[in-house]
């Protein structure tokens, strides 16, 4: 992207001022050379969701922001109901509430050195993974509707977790407002036995171990201690996440046509929020969000009897479970009013400050965990939000290092069995269900986590708290 067509708030804050059918302006959160690095389709697409009714205070870009389809990935908007503000799939993505766990052992990396190679093993062929994977649980029609209007609480209750893992799940496990009636039978059909899958693509399961502690108050709240075992793992709401947004995509289509609403690229497509069709497709993406939380649920019972398994009475905790593809109805101070607001992010995560009573009350003091992945074999980072955010970007960051290589490009660069030596010989025994995944993967076919890091803290969004490097890593 060309940095002469930004004007520059900051050495993190950049601005596209207001032109055409813009009706806000741009605002892009990077060091220069980031900027540099991002290909002009983020431009343009910022500027288009930019020019979308309703929209409030400005069309936002992360750090790690690429192209993406209708909104650039790690983009941000906010939209007014009250303003004639929309709905838009291309604002939440096909992976419908893709996101990231972390759970906290009480083991050190020491003690858990001489098993990493029997943990991963177990991991590989205890949690489904890879295109089209399947769980052992299998759901009728009517079982997995309760899955989708209850989310994670439908995992607990039926004894894949505890009670407390609710409190630390964005929207305490289950957001309210599904209804499975929006979400089609085939959608249904393609998910009924992948609840507890990892899935393929750029999802994972890693064992790491916190390298760094940053902020000593703030990761003795969250629980977390130098050379300390965590496991993280990325995922979603897989194939039914995916049939939700394939199957609105016309319809929203068909609305913006109905309501007069121009569309500057096709999968911007989007209804006004208070349309039957935009509350059809709300109320589906919600069902995606609560069928992920129990996703991740049941994953994270998985771990957990293979870590028993190894380390007989060990007990993991959640740290913090939050997603990146989501559109969330949200209270933010605009123009000195507090306004109720449609948040859409895309490849972007929420980031609260202290004091939202949203959080874990032993969170609310300092502000919420944000978990931010790297590639595999390079770091991850635990963030907190903070209250600059809140008012900067409607309390978001970025959600990981961000492709800078698509996947075919990967795919012509690196061998699989290249890249499973290189990173054992840093340390990292690596597992996957495909070579051609792996190859896609590479950790070179991303951009530097720590600059986009480092980008995030300095523009005021979050603030370091930990840094993870991984140990183990499983791909689908």
């Amino acid at each position: 992207m060309e940095i002469k067509k930004l004007k520059k708030v900051s050495e993190y804050e950049w601005e596209i001022l207001p032109v055409g059918d813009m009706r806000v302006p741009g605002k892009i959160f990077a060091s220069q050379r980031l900027i540099e690095e991002m290909d002009d389709k983020v431009y343009e697409q910022v500027c288009n969701v930019a020019s979308l009714p309703g929209i409030v205070k400005a069309s936002l870009a992360m750090p790690d922001a690429h192209w993406g389809y209708g909104f650039p990935i790690g983009g941000v908007a906010a939209f007014d109901p009250e303003e004639g503000g929309i709905i838009s799939v291309g604002g939440v993505g096909y992976d419908i509430s893709c996101g990231v766990r972390t759970l906290l052992t009480p083991l050190e990396k020491g003690e858990v050195e001489p098993y990493i190679e029997t943990l991963v093993k177990m991991l590989f062929e205890t949690v489904p993974s890879g295109i089209g994977s399947e769980g052992t649980i299998k759901l009728s029609p009517s079982q997995l509707d309760e899955v989708l209007v209850e989310g994670a609480k439908w995992a607990v209750k039926k004894g894949y977790g505890e009670l407390e893992d609710l409190e630390y799940i964005e929207e305490k496990g289950c957001m309210s407002g599904a209804d499975p009636g929006c979400v089609s039978m085939e959608a249904k059909k393609r998910q009924h036995r992948q609840i507890g899958t990892l899935g393929s693509g750029n999802h994972y399961l890693e064992i790491q171990y916190v390298a760094e502690i940053y902020n000593q108050e703030v990761a003795q709240a969250f629980g977390l201690f130098k050379n300390q075992v965590v496991v993280t793992f990325h995922c979603g709401s897989r194939a039914l996440g995916h049939q939700i947004a394939t199957d609105y995509l016309p319809v929203l289509a068909k609305a913006a046509r109905k309501y007069g609403i121009p569309i500057k690229e096709k999968e911007l497509v989007c209804a006004p929020i208070n349309s039957p069709e935009g509350e059809s497709y709300f109320k589906a993406m919600v069902c995606g969000v609560n069928c992920a939380l129990a996703n991740r649920q049941v994953i994270t019972h998985l771990v957990r009897t293979v870590f028993q398994e190894v380390f007989p009475g060990i007990k993991l905790k959640i740290l913090y479970d939050v997603s990146h593809n989501t559109c969330k109805v949200e209270y933010h101070l605009v123009e000195g009013k507090l306004k109720k607001l449609y948040v859409h992010r895309k490849g972007a995560t929420r980031a609260w400050g202290p004091g939202r009573k949203e959080l874990p009350l032993a969170y609310q003091g300092v502000g919420q965990p944000v978990i931010i992945g790297g590639s595999m074999g390079t770091a991850s980072y635990i963030l907190v939000g903070t209250a600059e955010g809140e008012e900067k970007a409607f309390g978001s960051a970025c959600h990981g290092a961000g492709r800078t290589m698509s996947r075919n490009q990967a795919l012509k660069f690196f061998r699989a069995d290249q890249i499973i030596e290189d990173l054992r010989k840093k340390g990292i025994i690596v597992m996957a269900k495909s070579k051609r995944g792996l190859c896609e993967e590479a950790p070179e076919a991303y951009k530097d986590v720590n600059e986009v890091i480092e980008a995030t803290c300095k523009a005021g969004l979050t603030k370091k708290v930990a840094k993870l490097i991984p140990m183990g890593c499983i791909k689908g």
